[in-house]
């Protein structure tokens, strides 16, 4: 567990691992490709990491925007533990800039008062057992610059046989990434578009870095991964674009990691954008399955088809869904298809959960 510096009474401040000092005085952080430099003083481009006294510091360490319990299908997860539900939470700020943020309120603040709420590891773990969920969400804004907290969160929840779920851009550097997810059990990396110029217009970043992270995830731990693309009109909604983002998954990951395309709805700096089509998001699920891919979704439009699991040797419906709601289930306790006996890729229950669609803010008294 990281010590808090200071009162913890009042304190959210906890020393960190990963920065170095230049020769100039200033502190570089290593935790992401941003490398931010800092003065006496200063805080990192995503807000919550800051020098003080000669060291990089986390400022949000046991504060949270809120706590929310959640279907593991909102993450979105389509093969980890299929219809449980999820205790949800994030803090302010983010080491991307993306324009079209739909947590802007939160990633972009620049304000500590938006954290208002408070729990320790202990008490959010302690939280998800009483409400009966499966595993903790570390999502709403990039739990990597939080990591200092969203681990300890992980090491007591992986004691107490809860699991840990990861929902960022994977935008982090080598050593910190190692630790990082050696801690979760599933992830899903939001893989923004498939050409640099989009992460360094839109997003403020880079496309390579977050391909060296989907390969050490898939390669190199037993991290459970799924990828998410939302497609934006005129900026990463190409056939061309689909199609060589689907050949890289299939020949860097192979075909069982599931993709997740979902709709973008205007939103911070880009409202003259228009939303997209549903017929852009099922015709992308189209090119990605061509591609050779087995299990592609559509989001955040109404498409019950596009939202369920399909066998791929026989093609049954082994996974109904309805939004975020399950139907019919045709697995067997092993995980295989009912109809054929096709393996299907994931990590599953011997049955499906039960939560449905909810969304339910709770309140947490940490000790």
């Amino acid at each position: 567990m990281k010590k808090l510096v200071g009162d913890p009474l009042i304190s959210s401040d906890v020393a960190t691992d990963y920065w170095h000092q230049l020769d100039d005085g200033r502190i570089q952080c290593d935790l992401c490709p941003r490398y931010c430099k800092l003065h006496t003083g200063q805080r990192g481009a995503c807000f919550v990491r800051a020098e003080k006294d000669g060291e990089i510091i986390l400022t949000s360490y046991g504060r949270s925007t809120g706590f929310c319990i959640d279907p593991v299908e909102k993450k979105p997860l389509s093969h980890f533990l299929p219809g449980s539900s999820v205790l949800s939470f994030g803090t302010a700020g983010c080491n991307l800039a993306c324009k079209y943020c739909q947590n802007w309120d939160t990633t972009k603040s620049r304000e500590m008062d938006v954290m208002a709420a408070h729990a320790s590891p202990d008490a959010l773990v302690a939280e998800a057992i009483k409400q009966g969920c499966s595993s903790i969400a570390y999502t709403y804004n990039d739990p990597i610059i939080f990591l200092e907290y969203a681990l300890d969160v992980a090491e007591v929840a992986r004691q107490k046989n809860i699991k840990s779920v990861a929902v960022t851009a994977g935008y982090i550097c080598e050593k910190p990434r190692e630790k990082f997810f050696q801690a979760m059990d599933a992830v899903n990396i939001d893989l923004k578009a498939f050409h640099d110029e989009f992460y360094r217009k839109i997003c403020g970043a880079a496309l390579e870095p977050v391909l060296d992270t989907l390969r050490y995830v898939y390669h190199e731990t037993d991290v459970w991964l799924e990828v998410t693309t939302l497609l934006i009109p005129g900026e990463n909604d190409s056939d061309r674009e689909i199609e060589r983002l689907s050949q890289w998954l299939v020949e860097n990951l192979g075909p069982e990691v599931p993709l997740h395309f979902s709709a973008f709805h205007p939103d911070w700096k880009m409202r003259t954008t228009p939303k997209t089509p549903s017929s852009t998001v099922q015709r992308a699920r189209q090119i990605a399955m061509k591609a050779g891919l087995h299990y592609v979704y559509t989001g955040n439009i109404y498409d019950p088809f596009g939202g369920s699991t399909y066998c791929p040797a026989c093609q049954h419906c082994v996974i109904e869904r309805d939004c975020y709601s399950l139907g019919a289930w045709s697995l067997t306790e092993q995980g295989a298809c009912s109809q054929c006996g096709a393996a299907i890729a994931g990590v599953f229950d011997s049955g499906p959960g039960n939560w449905g669609s909810r969304r339910q803010p709770i309140l947490i008294q940490s000790e």
